[in-house]
């Protein structure tokens, strides 16, 4: 409770200066500095001749020199961007520890005349710190123009199946837990005692030493309490709204009193959004000075040339922003009034349908592609089945994922080798559960013939070996035969496939398997929808894709997290494992939260 008071103390002595900085700091990163290096990245494509990014063409675009020197370049400058903000915090919090009061002018200026330091060669490992180590851990403490990194959830899906990955993964993340444990406290002796960020470093490993459990402890616990409080508050708001809405039978009184409630909800959203990187530093702040006191370590505070007071007349500012938020408030209290008469209806349904794809069938449940994983998949309410064809040895075409049969059969030969004759003998489930032990890998035409006579469309993914003959043509030939021309789609990673398919037969709809998706893809013609991992989904790509009549599957979505995302984000298609969850947030609403759910379990207790 003593450090939770101090981190509070800290943010809230100069917290004027600290929510005007964050606050245009963050408008500036959304107007104009993001857009900017967006529009650098964009040129640096341009001048090596790309006009879109994906998994096929990444590494030619990265292996390219020119390329190389740009990323880089790029890259220092959003470090020293992002510096800036790192240090203008540590700043006004060093300034609010010492009880002085600091303006954003001379806080801004400081941070100014120490940026260029970044770019000395003894800082050099600044970079890896600031743009990769600290949001790949995920610990809330970076700069609110670095997006914290995620793993896409395809990778990590790959990583927990397989036990090796899975170990490397942990051993790495404790590694480099550990790396940025030592190195906490490095950015403040950096900022306020002007070491290099060599010796910064040194000095934080000594001043952490054997303290790094009860570090991370304090800052969970301080973390966790101010989120609790800040929950606390919204919860509080929502229940007052609802027992007002009891207590009032007028409904203009009820629209006033809503209004300023969901103000005050609003406003405290944006505080805390606003706080949300000073709040992980002050944490850190508190610590720093706690250890340095305890180590009997002097605390220099911080002495910066501050200009002299100027007293200004504001008070038309004030005037105008008084009446802007008079004005405001009424027309909110307008709205809310409408909404209580019924004019407003607030559920909007989206005009595009969205399906669910079992990926695999229902590979959570059954062995992945197999009729039984099939049939669960329909049963659990799939829309789509997504499957993955290859060829055999002897021109079959098989439904099965691996080129190497070992993962799912334990036989170490790759399809092309084989036989259908070899492949119809081998065990598809035992691997899933001795349960399975009597499925095969189906031919393809036998999931036809299924699909056929169950009317469930499929999602085939041709993965080419480079040991194929009429690979594209068969599979169409079979599509045919049992007339499903209207009822799948033909997907590949290899966009070379795509055109294959499209010269074969131009009225089968294609869609492009994409692990990223960056720049215009709309070039890519033979592609009639995208499929698109999910951390490459972003609003303008789907607005993009959705003006030229082309539709965006996503893979593959398995939280819940990420499926509202996608529902939010009017995607047409999401291809998960778990079809059940899919099915469920879906159908039970488009706009569910925890808030809502809380809301209705309010009403329940009045009504």
């Amino acid at each position: 409770m003593k450090k939770t008071k101090q981190v509070l103390d800290i943010l809230t002595y100069n917290i004027k200066p600290l929510i005007g900085f964050e606050f245009f700091f963050k408008l500036l990163s959304l107007m104009i500095f993001a857009p900017l290096f967006i529009s650098g990245f964009n040129l640096i494509m341009k001048l090596n001749g790309f006009t879109y990014l994906t998994i096929e063409n990444l590494p030619m675009f990265l292996w390219n020199p020119k390329t190389l020197i740009m990323i880089i370049i790029l890259l220092l400058f959003m470090t020293l961007y992002t510096m800036f903000d790192i240090m203008t915090i540590i700043t006004i919090l060093d300034f609010s520890y010492h009880k002085e009061k600091i303006k954003i002018v001379d806080a801004v200026r400081f941070s100014l005349s120490k940026c260029w330091k970044v770019f000395r060669l003894k800082n050099i490992s600044l970079t890896f710190f600031v743009l990769f180590l600290i949001p790949f851990l995920n610990i809330g403490l970076s700069s609110s123009f670095i997006k914290t990194i995620k793993i896409p959830e395809f990778i990590m899906d790959t990583i927990v199946q397989n036990e090796y990955l899975f170990w490397f993964f942990i051993i790495i993340t404790i590694l480099l837990s550990i790396l940025m444990l030592r190195w906490i406290y490095s950015l403040h002796y950096f900022v306020i005692e002007n070491k290099s960020f060599k010796e910064a470093r040194r000095k934080s490993i000594a001043l952490s030493k054997k303290e790094h459990f009860k570090d991370v402890l304090s800052l969970l616990i301080i973390q966790l309490g101010i989120a609790i409080l800040f929950f606390l508050f919204i919860i509080i708001g929502i229940f007052l709204i609802i027992f007002l809405d009891k207590v009032f039978d007028s409904i203009f009184l009820k629209s006033v009193t809503s209004t300023i409630i969901w103000v005050s909800i609003a406003l405290s959203v944006i505080f805390v959004t606003v706080l949300s990187t000073p709040t992980s530093y002050a944490c850190i702040s508190v610590l720093f000075y706690f250890h340095k006191k305890k180590k009997n370590e002097e605390i220099i505070p911080l002495s910066i040339n501050t200009t002299k007071e100027v007293k200004k007349n504001n008070s038309k500012i004030k005037k105008v922003f008084i009446l802007l938020c008079i004005i405001a408030f009424i027309l909110a209290t307008i709205f809310m009034y409408e909404v209580e008469q019924g004019n407003f209806n607030l559920n909007i349904e989206y005009v595009r349908t969205l399906e669910v794809t079992a990926h695999r069938g229902a590979s959570r449940d059954y062995p992945e592609n197999t009729l039984a994983s099939f049939i669960g998949a329909k049963e659990m309410g799939a829309e789509w089945i997504e499957l993955d064809v290859q060829q055999t040895k002897d021109g079959h075409i098989i439904v099965i994922h691996d080129t190497n049969l070992k993962r799912t059969t334990g036989v170490d030969k790759n399809t092309y080798e084989v036989t259908y004759d070899e492949i119809k003998e081998l065990d598809a489930g035992s691997h899933f559960d001795v349960s399975f032990k009597d499925e095969r890998i189906p031919l393809f035409e036998d999931v036809a013939i299924w699909a056929s006579a169950n009317n469930m469309k499929l999602n085939i993914e041709l993965k080419p070996t480079g040991h194929e003959k009429d690979f594209e043509s068969s599979v169409i030939d079979i599509i045919k035969k049992y007339d499903l021309s209207e009822k799948v789609v033909i997907t590949s990673q290899f966009y070379e496939v795509l055109e294959s398919v499209k010269d074969y037969d131009n009225e089968i709809e294609t869609v492009y398997v994409m692990g990223l998706a960056y720049g215009d893809i709309l070039t890519l013609d033979k592609a009639d929808n995208f499929s698109i991992e999910a951390t490459s989904v972003t609003k303008n790509l789907v607005k993009k894709v959705h003006n030229e009549g082309k539709e965006i599957y996503v893979w593959t979505v398995n939280t819940e997290e990420n499926i509202r995302k996608m529902i939010d984000l009017k995607v047409d298609n999401i291809i998960t494992d778990d079809i059940v969850l899919a099915k469920d947030i879906i159908y039970s609403s488009k706009t569910s939260n925890v808030i809502n759910e809380y809301i209705k379990l309010v009403e329940n207790l009045f009504s």
